[in-house]
């Protein structure tokens, strides 16, 4: 066996192999069970982003959404860490994840929606468009998460975040790195690049579910596997509304 670990830190073999050791019950992961708990986690996070997207909605201030923006930001992800490192709190804590990064995907949407009419359905419509098409090619096996294919896909996902990473801390020091909000050719040319990596990153997720079921994880790693999903398509749909934003401005 490889010793590969996704990028994806909420999804590796080695927890899914280590879960199914510690997995005494007669209850095991199916792949069922990790798609119904994925629909609760969407359905939370639809219900949690209602209510920023109303209140910014009805006032038409950003300011009076921005704690709910960076507070669901931030805490969601402390709580992403937690659940990542202690997985046995996934079955509580996975809904007060999505409830947070509802709060702020609401304020983000609302906020680009008054800007750019229509984004949010389109961005949606890709994000679910994206996850299916990429759903029915991997159960056909036209793709194939193999090692070659994930170390590829890990590489240039660690690539994207180091480079976030840095210009967050170039912000601090007056150091902008303009392209990555101009909708310039580079700009977009990126943003396509961003998506096309977060898209196969789904491929992946896919892979480790099939793999924990397989081999017979316990109960609650269905909802372990539910909130890894979660994690790429809210990055997915993310990157997606921010491509669209760049378009839309040229």
């Amino acid at each position: 066996m490889a010793f590969y670990k996704s990028k994806n830190p909420a999804l590796s073999n080695e927890i899914f192999i280590n879960a199914a050791k510690e997995n005494i019950t007669s209850e095991s992961m199916t792949i069922e069970g990790t798609v119904n708990k994925t629909a609760i986690l969407g359905l939370i996070v639809f219900i949690s982003a209602f209510f920023t997207w109303n209140l910014y909605t009805v006032n038409q201030d950003f300011m009076i959404i921005k704690p709910y923006v960076l507070g669901g930001s931030i805490l969601g992800f402390i709580v992403a860490v937690i659940i990542i490192y202690k997985k046995h709190t996934v079955t509580y804590l996975a809904p007060v994840y999505c409830i947070l990064q509802g709060l702020s995907l609401g304020g983000i949407s609302a906020y680009m929606e008054s800007i750019f009419p229509g984004i949010v359905v389109q961005a949606l419509g890709l994000t679910f468009g994206i996850l299916f098409s990429l759903l029915l090619i991997y159960k056909l096996g036209l793709i194939k998460a193999t090692e070659n294919f994930k170390l590829i896909i890990a590489s240039a996902t660690a690539g994207i975040a180091v480079f976030y990473l840095i210009s967050m801390i170039g912000r601090f020091f007056g150091l902008e790195m303009s392209f990555l909000h101009e909708s310039s050719g580079i700009g977009i040319g990126f943003s396509v690049f961003v998506v096309i990596i977060a898209s196969l990153n789904l491929v992946m997720d896919f892979d480790f579910i099939e793999n924990g079921a397989e081999s017979n994880a316990p109960k609650y790693m269905e909802w372990y596997g539910a909130f890894g999903l979660m994690v790429t398509l809210i990055w997915l749909y993310l990157e997606i509304l921010r491509l669209l934003s760049k378009l839309r401005s040229k």
